[in-house]
């Protein structure tokens, strides 16, 4: 320690040692191995660390300064959250050389410290983005955006449609002219309005207001789906998914145009999770405790296989097509509601084999698959009489015993592996009535 006119300075003198000697330590931004960015729209938060997990950059940055910042930096990996913009930036980003990782924004959430900020989200998903555990949106082209973009124009259009139709319903029952229901009932509706001369004129010019909105937004419609079904047609992958039952041109797109990398899955059963169509596990002290379906994931995906298998139900039960015994004996104990969502799940995992393999849906091969006996013709099957398949559906089970019989499963995922199984069949459990009506009817 030096001593001065004024006396011993050892306090300003440790001070600048200690400023000098983080000085000295500040670590590059060269050594950056990733950067979580917080977007928005005018905003960019960036978090960066280095390979001993020490941050070296936080940054604000504006909109036009993004990509001349990012030029400037050696090759390394990026993380945002998959959400508005993220697929455009990660395009760009991609185009420099960096490596951009896209993360869904609910397994993002645990990781923030405690205040919610820009600061704290850049710094969550540089977290995030390194647990091994992690899942990731894979970058969609333009290509697929635009794909992406006239599914949703056809989505609100629908949707206008119908907002338009009913309110044409409401205000013409205000007169009291009503319609059927049905879309092929309103055009109908609004000629009878037009010649009705106890209406207001008013009311007659209103109405032939939202009948030429009507008209456009069909017209419209009908441009859209034009197109949507132009591309399937145009795309294999959409076409092959389209001869599943339950899958039509629509929900064959959209799955062809959302499932970019199927094999992201490890199974069919990870990629029915994915889309909420198991049910939700909430387990404990060796009890298992199953819940209702999850509802995560895409819900337009969910939507169009739910729809699909509900449509196929229907026809089971008027007694037409050729549906598995599976299918049969599930609508003979659950709901079918609840056999719509099965059935979903099922075509969910037929699905994802098709993309992963490459094959074309064969219905014998599946329906041997349901049945434990992928090497059959399915013939049985297919052999079914309507009239036969009706009265199955609407048949009760013949006795509430249990009837424990061998039926042989292979998963989609699993080949022609098979393994044997005990499934128990009606096992539900009687009541003191069942039980008093069966011995009366034994006496």
């Amino acid at each position: 320690m030096s001593v001065g006119v004024d006396g011993p300075s050892a306090a300003s003198l440790c001070q600048n040692e200690v400023v000098a000697d983080l000085i000295q330590e500040e670590p590059s931004v060269n050594d950056l191995i990733r950067i979580g960015m917080d977007t928005s729209k005018s905003v960019f938060v960036l978090h960066g660390v280095n390979a001993a997990e020490r941050p070296v950059l936080r940054k604000r940055l504006r909109r036009r300064q993004v990509i001349e910042f990012f030029a400037k930096l050696p090759s390394t990996q990026v993380g945002m959250e998959a959400c508005g913009g993220a697929h455009h930036w990660g395009r760009e980003l991609g185009a420099l050389g960096h490596e951009v990782k896209l993360l869904p924004a609910q397994r993002v959430k645990p990781y923030v410290a405690r205040n919610k900020n820009d600061a704290a989200d850049a710094e969550a998903i540089c977290e995030a983005m390194s647990r091994p555990r992690m899942t990731f949106v894979p970058v969609k082209t333009a290509e697929q955006q635009a794909a992406l973009m006239l599914v949703g124009m056809r989505d609100q259009l629908v949707a206008r449609r119908t907002q338009v139709s009913n309110t044409i319903r409401g205000y013409a029952a205000e007169f009291g002219l009503v319609a059927a229901t049905g879309l092929d009932k309103l055009e109908p509706l609004l000629a009878r309005i037009a010649t009705d001369a106890t209406l207001p004129a008013l009311a007659r010019e209103l109405f032939a207001v939202l009948g030429e909105e009507y008209a456009e937004l069909k017209l419209k419609l009908g441009q859209i789906e034009a197109q949507l079904m132009a591309w399937h047609r145009q795309n294999e992958l959409s076409r092959r998914l389209a001869e599943i039952p339950s899958v039509g041109p629509i929900g064959a797109a959209l799955m062809a145009m959302k499932v970019v990398h199927p094999r992201a899955f490890r199974s069919g059963r990870d990629f029915a999770a994915w889309l909420g169509l198991t049910p939700k596990d909430h387990s404990t002290a060796g009890k298992l405790r199953l819940g209702v379906i999850t509802r995560a994931g895409d819900e337009a995906l969910r939507r169009v296989l739910v729809l699909g298998a509900t449509a196929v139900i229907q026809q089971v039960r008027r007694g037409r097509g050729h549906p598995s015994s599976w299918l049969v004996a599930l609508l003979k104990r659950k709901p079918p509601k609840l056999a719509a969502v099965a059935l979903a799940n099922k075509t969910a995992r037929i699905a994802w084999k098709l993309m992963v393999s490459g094959e074309r849906y064969r219905g014998t091969r599946a329906t041997a698959v349901a049945h434990g006996n992928p090497c059959s013709d399915g013939a049985s099957s297919q052999s079914r009489k309507p009239r036969a398949v009706l009265a199955a559906v609407k048949a009760r089970p013949i006795s509430a015993a249990a009837r424990c019989t061998q039926t042989t499963t292979a998963g989609l995922d699993g080949g022609c592996a098979r393994r044997v199984t005990a499934t128990a069949v009606g096992t539900k459990k009687r009541s003191a009535v069942e039980q008093r009506n069966e011995s009366q009817r034994q006496d």
